[in-house]
This record gives C-alpha cells, sequence and structure tokens, in this order.
C-alpha cells in the first residue's frame, strides 16, 4: 500500500519517521512530507502558533503538492492529529484515495462531500480535549452519511499524542494496540 503519512503540530518528529519506518517494515511504500519545513516544536503551542503562522490554505498546497506525484497510485491517507486533519482533507477529496489512517484527530466535514465506501479508521483517547465526545459522535454520522466504512477505537486514559514515545502522553500499551489493529486494516486494503 501506498501511504502518505502527514506529521502533527509539533512537526516532522522521530516518532512519525518510526512509525513510517514500521510501516515500512510492514511492506508498505510511505511518505512522510514535511508541512513545517524542517521545523519541529517541544510544545503544542510552539506548534500551533507555526501552523497559524503558516496558514490553512498554504499548509493545504504544500500537502496537496506533496501527494500529487502519487495520487495516481491510490494513495492511503494518514496522519497524527493535525496531521489527521490535513489527511481528512485530501482523502476525501481524491476519488483515488484507498483509505484513511486518523491517529488522534479528526477535521471538518465539507458540505456535499461523497466518497463511495472510503474505509476510515480512527484512533482517538477516551477522553480527548480536542476530539470530544460530542465532536466525534458528529463526525462520525456526517463521515457515514458521505459514503465513508468507518471504525473508530477509544483509549481509556491515553493522553492525546499517545504514540509518540517522546512526549508527556505517550502510553506503550494504547500505542501497541493501536499499531496492532492499524496495521490490519491496512493488510486489508
Amino acid at each position: 500500500m501506498n501511504i502518505m503519512l502527514f506529521h502533527s503540530a509539533y512537526g516532522l518528529r522521530p516518532a512519525v519517521r518510526a512509525a513510517a519506518d514500521r510501516l515500512r517494515a510492514a511492506g508498505h511504500e510511505v511518505w512522510t512530507p514535511d508541512l513545517f519545513g524542517g521545523s519541529t516544536f517541544e510544545t503544542v503551542e510552539e506548534g500551533m502558533a507555526r501552523k497559524e503562522e503558516i496558514g490553512k490554505d498554504e499548509l493545504l498546497r504544500r500537502a496537496v503538492l506533496a501527494a500529487a506525484p502519487y495520487s495516481e497510485r491510490g494513495l492511503v491517507y494518514a496522519g497524527f492529529s493535525f496531521g489527521a486533519s490535513v489527511a481528512q482533507t485530501l482523502a476525501l477529496g481524491d476519488e483515488k484515495a484507498r483509505g484513511l489512517l486518523l491517529l488522534h484527530g479528526t477535521s471538518d466535514i465539507a458540505p456535499g462531500v461523497s466518497v463511495d465506501g472510503l474505509p476510515v479508521q480512527l484512533h482517538v483517547a477516551e477522553p480527548d480535549p480536542f476530539e470530544t465526545d460530542d465532536w466525534l459522535s458528529a463526525w462520525y454520522l456526517q463521515l457515514g452519511r458521505a459514503g465513508a466504512d468507518v471504525e473508530v477505537y477509544r483509549y481509556a486514559g491515553a493522553g492525546h499524542l499517545y504514540t509518540d514515545p517522546g512526549l508527556p502522553d505517550y502510553d506503550e500499551e494504547a500505542a501497541e494496540a493501536t499499531w496492532r489493529v492499524a496495521l490490519g486494516f491496512l493488510g486489508t486494503l
């Protein structure tokens, strides 16, 4: 499978590269575009400030440019937190998308979006301050109405970015469970 993996607001950290290596070890081809031009951050506040400085339109332009050379192959879009929102936006706009793997995040769904059975898997902490229960319920229903085949996995007690061993949110048990399920999902596409 061809996977376009987007980083979180912390930037292209070692955990993102390690995730890409894990996916490659499972036989997938993976690209990890750097939407922040080499900047990484120690706090989510610093990363969010950089995200705002660059701007949503420019970040999406960079993401589209990164994915464009490979989209004809039928990409699986994936991402961590902010990167998951980028992945979702691209996947819902790419009729050749093969799947969508969301780790720690979702995004608004544009009105009128329609996908034909797009496989979507979301892994998120429970509770998660960025992905509230009400938000996730509405998101799930909207994506289902758009035609996606959605699976949601919640991890009680885990922190927001629980798959990144370099952050305080890290939860080894939840991270390993996430990767086990996610690799199974990717194997079905």
